[in-house]
């Protein structure tokens, strides 16, 4: 039997449910074959129903066909074990829509494994087998599959094109050797390529230099990312540390001044109430001498006035008015001015050293700028020829 028909009956004893060689092969009433486990275990699941269907064809039956083993089956497949091949190919070395299919296989088609530049025809696993036994296919050469086999065929004389045109700068047949590009200056598309590998090879270079320098630059900035950070976080402790010693002495210089401004307020209600306790006694003795005159002023007894009136005491000089000058709101204004002027001191001082900052922040910046790793390091777009 040949090899293509030794496939093709390999491929019709196989289960269509495990992809595998049968196995106890049932032959179901609309005449497909599976292993009886496997359709046992596919009914199985449609237990609850009435009717079961072929995987394959989807025909019904009802009630659940009784399964009988296929001997002459079974011994199809004992004889193809017995030639010492594998069971059919798993389902994943079938070509799918993204691999590149074998060109020989009929039916459904295997994986390609390499594509020939010469037949411009891609092999699976078995199909390539004579390219590397036979001495005809020696000169072929086989590479990873690929799609793009028709690429190399001439669209106007399908022929393989294996000449390069230099002066038109396009890959040609022999015949458009001969036809428009008569006259043209051409070499053969392995010579061409040889030269343009060389070409490829220089500019290889030359990129994997510009690789290495700015594998350097970036090692280079990446440190200057690690001092930045280290420095920042220095100066960040020690301004936060100086910034709180200034915080803490304003909070302190508050307290004083509060202090001394409670204490001037004790002093100045002291000698206020003094001189108001002073006045008030002073008050209440006016006030009793005055009632002494009163009721004396209206007495009837001539001699009981006359007698009286010596002993009535005359106002004392302590009695005189009193020049009492009022301050309203006036007594820390001094204060105010000063804790303002210093208000104002420290807004301009604190101003001033804002402005240094930012304008030495600059500075820096602007250095940093010039200073590249690089003298190119801006030039991203450099032309490689």
């Amino acid at each position: 039997m040949a090899q293509q028909g030794i496939q093709l009956d390999q491929e019709k004893l196989c289960c269509s449910i495990c992809l595998d060689l049968l196995k106890d092969p049932v032959t179901i009433p609309c005449g497909h074959n599976y292993c009886m486990n496997c359709i046992e275990s596919c009914w199985d699941e449609e237990a609850p129903k009435q009717t079961h269907s072929c995987p394959q064809c989807r025909q019904t039956f009802t009630p659940r066909p009784a399964l009988v083993k296929n001997t002459l089956l079974a011994d199809l497949v004992e004889d193809l074990k017995k030639t010492g091949l594998q069971a059919a190919p798993a389902d994943h070395c079938y070509a799918g829509p993204e691999d590149v299919a074998c060109d020989v296989c009929t039916g459904r088609k295997l994986k390609a494994i390499r594509s020939c530049l010469q037949c411009l025809v891609s092999y699976c696993d078995q199909h390539v087998q004579p390219h590397y036994k036979s001495p005809a296919f020696e000169n072929h050469k086989l590479v990873h599959p690929t799609k793009r086999l028709k690429e190399s065929i001439c669209s106007y004389h399908e022929e393989v094109m294996k000449i390069f045109c230099c002066t038109d700068q396009q890959c040609i047949c022999y015949l458009c050797s001969m036809d428009e590009h008569k006259g043209h200056n051409t070499v053969s598309a392995a010579a061409e390529r040889t030269e343009k590998q060389r070409e490829l090879e220089v500019r290889q270079q030359k990129f994997q230099q510009k690789i290495k320098v700015r594998e350097e630059d970036v090692t280079l900035l990446q440190q200057e990312v690690k001092v930045i950070n280290q420095s920042a976080d220095k100066v960040v402790s020690s301004s936060e540390k100086i910034f709180t010693g200034l915080i803490h002495l304003i909070e302190r210089r508050r307290s004083n001044v509060m202090q001394h401004i409670r204490s001037q307020q004790t002093s100045l209600l002291n000698r206020v109430q003094e001189l108001q306790q002073q006045l008030e006694e002073e008050l209440t003795e006016l006030r009793r001498e005055d009632a002494e005159l009163g009721q004396l002023s209206h007495a009837e007894d001539h001699i009981h006035f006359l007698n009286n009136y010596p002993l009535l005491s005359s106002p004392s000089e302590s009695m005189n008015p009193t020049n009492i000058n009022l301050h309203p709101l006036s007594y820390f204004e001094d204060v105010m001015t000063a804790v303002s002027a210093v208000r104002d001191k420290l807004q301009d001082t604190l101003s001033e050293g804002w402005t240094k900052i930012s304008m030495m922040e600059t500075k820096k910046m602007c250095y940093c700028h010039k200073q590249n790793p690089r003298p190119d390091l801006n030039s991203y777009n450099t032309d490689v020829k």
